[in-house]
């Protein structure tokens, strides 16, 4: 006999419960910054606002934040406060995202040592103690060094980084993926580009100028670019970015063949295709080029990225090129500020 209306809507509504579990209580570190700040509004949107922990160690949460709590003060480094918010929050999985970016990292290497490195460590620790079901790690195109393939870098290629933060991504990546062959804890991570967005402030790394110079072009002002005009960088929008985690994290295991390790990319351009890019709607916009001690970082990472392994296994696509990408910040920011563009 077949099944009946209501035990197969029982039976639908089983396998739900069973697909979203492991994403019922979240924990997000580093939930202020650049990538967290958004990711936090996103994934209480999608699981419920009560179900996703947000953590600052630091900066008080933006205003436009705090009213999608709860919030809890956490510093990674110490691994009893890492297991008491798990332990009073009934967490099941994290999203890590407490870290110290490149630029800012070669300024206080010792800091981005501790809170890179030792903060995964402890996540990683905790993961396995209390058998949570995924922990999210995001890693970054500064694992790669002037050894690696600088076009179309492949998933597996020189790892040499010649930064702390990239040393401690790569060391993330690793131990992500030890973790999970040693102890069956499902770390999933993937490397992003440089990342761009209107909605919070640039955080220190080394692709920041195609955040900031959107702001001076909007309010009319001279940007002083610290890339020369011919640096290619990977580069994705913010939206993309954080879809990618969600969809990576809600990847059936059985078809990754990667756990902590995916490329991925949107676009590459250079600082001089962007300010072309913006002058469409900002044409007396003036830029000037004086490279500074982020020019060796950049020079030291790829030109561009080969994601065909996040597209096979879990089917990543981005939607943002680059001028889909300067049309929604431009029109953003302009509201955002109270500008009218020219």
């Amino acid at each position: 006999m077949g099944e009946s209306g209501d035990n197969k809507v029982k039976i639908s509504y089983y396998y739900f419960l069973l697909e979203v579990r492991i994403l019922k209580r979240i924990l997000v570190t580093g939930a202020t910054g650049q990538i967290g700040s958004e990711l936090t509004v996103a994934l209480k949107e999608r699981y419920g606002k009560e179900n996703v922990i947000s953590t600052m160690h630091v900066r008080k949460p933006p205003e436009d934040l705090e009213e999608l709590g709860p919030w809890v003060t956490l510093d990674v480094t110490d691994r009893n406060a890492v297991d008491k918010v798990i332990e009073e929050y009934d967490i099941d999985t994290i999203y890590h995202l407490a870290a110290i970016l490149s630029a800012t990292g070669e300024k206080n290497p010792q800091l981005a040592f501790r809170v890179n490195l030792l903060g995964t460590y402890n996540i990683l620790e905790a993961g396995v103690k209390y058998n949570l079901e995924r922990v999210m790690i995001p890693s970054s195109i500064a694992v790669f060094g002037p050894e690696t393939p600088r076009d179309n870098t492949p998933n597996e290629t020189v790892l040499k980084p010649t930064t702390m933060y990239g040393i401690t991504k790569v060391a993330g990546e690793l131990l992500g993926n030890y973790y999970f062959k040693k102890y069956g804890l499902d770390v999933r991570g993937l490397r992003f580009p440089g990342l761009i967005s209107w909605k919070t402030p640039p955080g220190g790394g080394t692709t920041d100028y195609a955040v900031e110079i959107f702001y001076y072009a909007v309010e009319g002002k001279k940007y002083t670019c610290f890339l020369r005009d011919d640096t290619y960088l990977p580069m994705m929008y913010m939206p993309d970015a954080i879809r990618a985690l969600i969809e990576l994290a809600e990847a059936p295991i059985e078809k990754l063949k990667h756990h902590a390790d995916f490329n991925i990319t949107a676009m590459s351009f250079s600082p001089r295709e962007l300010v072309e890019e913006i002058r469409k709607y900002i044409p007396d916009f003036e830029v000037e080029y004086k490279p500074d001690y982020r020019q060796e970082i950049a020079d030291s990472w790829p030109n561009s990225i080969d994601d065909s392994a996040a597209r096979e296994e879990w089917g990543w696509r981005p939607e943002y090129d680059l001028p889909a990408m300067v049309d929604d910040m431009i029109k953003n920011i302009a509201r955002k500020l109270g500008k009218d563009l020219p």
